[in-house]
């Protein structure tokens, strides 16, 4: 059975996620402070992290960097009340696999959790993906180009995957931002042209990945 960590200092809110999620058959434990629930995430092996932001003890935002930095292939749905789209992306940046946001519909609080359950950590079903001359490690997640290591972030590591992984097709802004960064609104901002454009920068050149005009991004074959 898939085990939840619930940090959320709202104990309506904790109680109503918890039952939700245990009658849908998952081992649920809920902690309602920043510090405490991060300390049992670190410690104990829960296969997802339902995380609110405003929490006493320790900011979630503390408590998300911390985690991802300790356990990068830790799930984590952030659920919060945050409004801004800035800090809705941040936290994706950051390293959270998803966010929804407060007040949120049950029903999709427990489709977004057997989704983010159902997809497989990076790593898991094989150990390389490779295009070309990029070889991309995703137990390390780290790349290589001939003997040249380039070390990658966590948002830099998931795009690059996702290119590799489907090698030789075009994938579209859309497509990346659904999947790279959990986002199905628009941000308003370039998020996956900037990032495109960091990894360019580390790769031993630019034309690695192609842009193609009107559509998005494809990896190179050569």
């Amino acid at each position: 059975m898939d085990r939840v960590l619930i940090i959320e200092d709202d104990d309506r809110i904790a109680r109503l996620v918890c039952r939700s999620l245990q009658d849908d058959g998952y081992l649920v434990e809920c902690r309602a402070r920043g510090d405490t629930g991060l300390q049992d995430a670190l410690t104990g092996k829960f296969d997802l992290v339902i995380l609110d932001l405003m929490l006493p003890g320790l900011p979630g935002a503390q408590v998300l960097e911390r985690l991802v930095e300790a356990k990068p292939d830790q799930r984590v749905l952030v659920l919060s009340a945050v409004p801004e789209i800035g800090a809705r992306v941040g936290v994706l940046e950051a390293g959270a696999a998803d966010f929804l946001g407060k007040p949120f519909a049950i029903a999709e609080l427990r489709a977004r959790v057997r989704a983010r359950l159902r997809a497989p950590a990076p790593g898991s079903a094989m150990r390389w993906l490779r295009a070309g001359a990029v070889v991309l490690d995703l137990r390390t997640r780290r790349a290589a180009i001939g003997d040249r290591q380039v070390d990658l972030s966590f948002r830099e590591f998931l795009l690059l995957q996702h290119l590799l992984s489907r090698s030789g097709q075009v994938c579209s802004r859309g497509e990346l931002l659904s999947d790279v960064w959990g986002i199905t609104f628009n941000p308003g901002s370039n998020v996956v042209d900037v990032c495109v454009r960091r990894l360019r920068a580390k790769l031993d050149r630019p034309d690695r990945i192609e842009t193609i005009r009107n559509v998005g991004y494809r990896v190179a074959q050569h």
